[in-house]
């Protein structure tokens, strides 16, 4: 969820070290660096109290912000409580299990509070600059949430670190902030049950694929945009799409080094377990359709702003919850469903 944090189209450097000392209490939490942690919330604390008014001023409300930031404040004592009760026990016991876990809790609800009031620092009817050229293909004006149940064949079970599952259950956030037209190509698709009851069709330790339906076509089959064209299956084709750190829009149809910008970086990076790519020809950039990925991310493989993935194929989304999933995911598992459970209203159809 930072990563999607980072990609918000807000600019707001207060709101940005807040978010730093936010999450940093999370890894310490997890890591039980204790004493950083408590150091990090004291920052948090310092933050608010002396950059509340420059962050308020940057909402589209400055009086739910307001009360996001007091909200935030009232978590902040019983956080440190829990911190320094978590040090004051035995290192391993049940003791110090019990307050770490609780102030993990009460760090992840000021941490949802704080992508809430990012979310307030969009500007009021911002819309990621597309070309005209793609009015002819459904856009994500915003970001979509999507629910996905997939199920083993034959009542197998999935196995996580050991623990067995009946069904996998993930929730993915689709960014239209950062890939518009991939991300409304994806949405439009679940949407219409494409994916439904559909196999994964690719698991080989590096990603999870899917998205190529039965028969000769390889994608979905529609009327094609004017502007990519059609697959010679009659597969609706969509434009690599690539966003920039610093840019104020994607560009399209060209690669990474084909615009002399290899090694910069993208807004949404390929740097997370189940991160989602839109999978195309390596050759022909507008050549995706409907298949996608899951990354099965690993630094030491695929360090970000070093890998072969960024800024080459398009990442659209993240798998918020039950990625771990994806490490027991097989070619052959059913995609039983895939729904749109928040943010539909955002997604922009052809006229």
């Amino acid at each position: 969820e930072s990563l999607l944090r980072y990609g918000l189209p807000i600019n707001n450097k207060e709101v940005r070290q807040l978010q730093k000392s936010i999450e940093d209490i999370r890894q310490n939490v997890q890591s039980k660096r204790k004493s950083a942690a408590l150091d990090d919330l004291k920052k948090v604390r310092g933050y608010i109290n002396k950059s509340e008014s420059k962050m308020t001023a940057s909402c589209r409300d400055g009086k739910v912000c307001s009360d996001i930031l007091a909200s935030m404040k009232d978590k902040l004592p019983p956080l440190d409580e829990q911190l320094k009760a978590s040090a004051d026990y035995l290192n391993g016991s049940d003791q110090e299990r019990d307050a770490l876990d609780k102030s993990y809790n009460i760090q992840d609800s000021i941490q949802k509070e704080l992508s809430t009031l990012q979310e307030q620092m969009i500007p009021a009817g911002y819309e990621t600059p597309v070309p005209d050229d793609y009015a002819d293909l459904p856009q994500l004006k915003g970001r979509a949430t999507v629910e996905m149940l997939i199920r083993k064949p034959d009542g197998e079970q999935f196995n996580v670190e050991g623990k067995l599952f009946k069904e996998a259950k993930m929730k993915m956030i689709i960014d239209g902030y950062a890939a518009p037209v991939t991300s409304g190509n994806f949405i439009e698709l679940v949407q219409k049950g494409f994916y439904d009851n559909m196999d994964v069709q690719r698991s080989d330790g590096f990603v999870v694929q899917t998205g190529d339906p039965k028969g000769d076509a390889v994608g979905y089959v529609a009327p094609p945009s004017k502007s990519v064209g059609a697959g010679k299956n009659g597969e609706r084709l969509i434009p690599l799409e690539t966003f920039l750190k610093g840019d104020k829009a994607p560009f399209y149809e060209t690669t990474i080094e084909d615009e002399g910008r290899g090694g910069e970086a993208t807004v949404l990076p390929f740097s997370s377990y189940g991160v989602m790519g839109w999978a195309r020809e390596e050759y022909e950039p507008n050549s995706g359709s409907s298949q996608f990925f899951w990354l099965l991310f690993d630094s030491d493989l695929t360090p970000a702003g070093k890998n072969v993935l960024d800024g080459r194929y398009p990442v659209f989304g993240y798998v918020i919850e039950g990625a771990d999933f994806l490490s027991d995911a097989k070619e052959g598992d059913v995609i039983v469903s895939a729904k749109v459970t928040e943010g539909l209203e955002n997604l922009a159809l052809p006229k």
